[in-house]
């Protein structure tokens, strides 16, 4: 499988690129195009040593024709790009290097899936940490950074793989099957992608397509989304929940328990907020099936201070609070994120517009003092803040909201960068921007 094929890549990337090294090396005919001419010379000159075809600067209409095997697409590639209809036209497999690294995985080793649109890197990276104090030998892979090609020739018997996978993979998974899935929550997101909740809804379902009643699905029950994409899945499911008592896990007397054990006190664990004992609890069902012991369960979330970029505690100056929370880049997590904090809070709020409906936090901002509107969207926050009478600075970037937000700031305040929209209309990505605004904040 995959040897001596005809292969075009659409994408560079990490993705792109791990996929391409390897296809080189089993023999495999290999075109890699993208739009951008600038990539990494170390990895472009490695692969052109290799054997690569570069079609870079554009994507000629006839470049792929039926002489071609696969299409291997980036996952932030549209899925309505003219590559991607004209090869389902010509009967051409379309996938992503996820689907092509699955299909060469060894049969002994565990596979843990993990999606939603909240909470998948927490929950990721929890199982990852729980797995490792235990013991086990355990890879993280997937949307989290690090892609499941890198890892084939690294799998030992009885490894087990932790995948955070976004919508933008699921949607070219066909033959993907971890033996146990999780699904945090869903709620509207990534519909300039996938065009309608709908089928953001039918593509992350589709995680559980292969599953029998072999492979066990952890679901949120207190979230209906969920529970309406799921209601015919094959999988044995188990639950976790934040408000009822369940056969499954479930917080009670201040703890969170797994079935009728008490397995540690909220006040011992480092991460705060209800959503965050939502993914310690979907944690602690994948584990649990592996055997980890308690011990180690309890040693990560006393020490685990959270991923980067959500809620992340960046300093405390003069008695002001700074929290880096640029993972947000829908309402939902800045609903999350407002909903962690009881003190007053001065909120960075806007990013790229995908006319995304900021009413939908009017709930949320009770504690809210001020808003600080910035990126493509920010006068429409102003607005926002307009008819919800919160007073709001509008500025371009962080370089000017940083200070803007701290001009307003007094002892006992917080000032948290959510800002509920992508960061494309400014930043490559998500992390580029949370890292800037830290760097700013520490230079203070």
């Amino acid at each position: 499988m995959f040897t001596n094929n005809k292969v075009l890549i659409l994408g560079f990337a990490r993705s792109g690129y791990d996929a391409a090294k390897f296809l080189l090396k089993r023999g495999n005919t290999v075109y890699l195009t993208d739009m951008k001419e600038d990539h990494d010379k170390d990895q472009m000159k490695e692969l052109e040593e290799l054997g690569i075809h570069f079609v870079l600067g554009s994507h000629p209409d006839d470049l792929l024709d039926k002489s071609f095997d696969y299409l291997i697409k980036n996952p932030g590639v549209p899925i309505d790009h003219k590559y991607v209809l004209k090869a389902k036209e010509l009967g051409i497999e379309v996938i992503n290097e996820v689907e092509m690294a699955y299909r060469l995985l060894p049969n002994n080793i565990k596979f843990i899936g993990i999606t939603g649109t909240n909470g998948k890197t927490t929950t990721t990276t929890l199982i990852y940490k729980f797995l490792i104090e235990d013991g086990k030998r355990a890879h993280l892979t997937g949307n989290i950074g690090y892609p499941l090609t890198g890892f084939l020739d690294k799998l030992q018997e009885n490894d087990i793989i932790v995948m955070e996978t976004s919508c933008q993979q699921l949607e070219n998974l066909t033959k993907f099957n971890p033996d146990i899935a999780v699904m945090t929550n869903l709620s509207p997101a990534h519909i300039d992608f996938l065009k309608s909740y709908e089928n953001y809804k039918r593509v992350k379902a589709k995680i559980f397509q292969n599953h029998t009643s072999k492979n066990i699905a952890i679901l949120n029950l207190e979230n209906e989304d969920v529970l309406e994409v799921t209601k015919n899945i094959k999988s044995t499911v188990k639950y976790f929940s934040s408000k009822k008592e369940i056969n499954g896990s479930y917080i009670k007397d201040d703890a969170i328990y797994y079935y009728d054990e008490k397995i540690i006190d909220l006040k011992d664990i480092q991460l705060i907020g209800t959503h965050n004992y939502e993914n310690i609890m979907a944690a602690i069902m994948v584990v649990k099936e592996l055997g980890v012991k308690n011990e180690s369960i309890i040693k990560v979330l006393k020490e685990f201070k959270g991923v980067e970029h959500r809620i992340e505690y960046v300093r405390e100056l003069n008695g002001i609070k700074f929290y880096n929370d640029s993972k947000a880049t829908n309402i939902k997590a800045t609903q999350i994120a407002l909903s962690s904090f009881k003190t007053p809070v001065i909120i960075l709020l806007g990013g790229l517009d995908r006319g995304h409906d900021f009413f939908e936090l009017k709930d949320y901002m009770k504690y809210v003092k001020h808003i600080v509107a910035l990126g493509e969207c920010r006068n429409r926050v102003e607005e926002f803040a307009k008819k919800l009478s919160i007073p709001c600075t509008n500025v371009e970037t962080i370089r000017e909201a940083v200070p803007a937000a701290v001009k307003v700031a007094e002892n006992g305040d917080t000032i948290l960068l959510s800002p509920a929209s992508a960061s494309w209309d400014q930043y490559k990505k998500f992390e580029d921007r949370g890292d800037e605004f830290k760097k700013i904040v520490n230079e203070l």
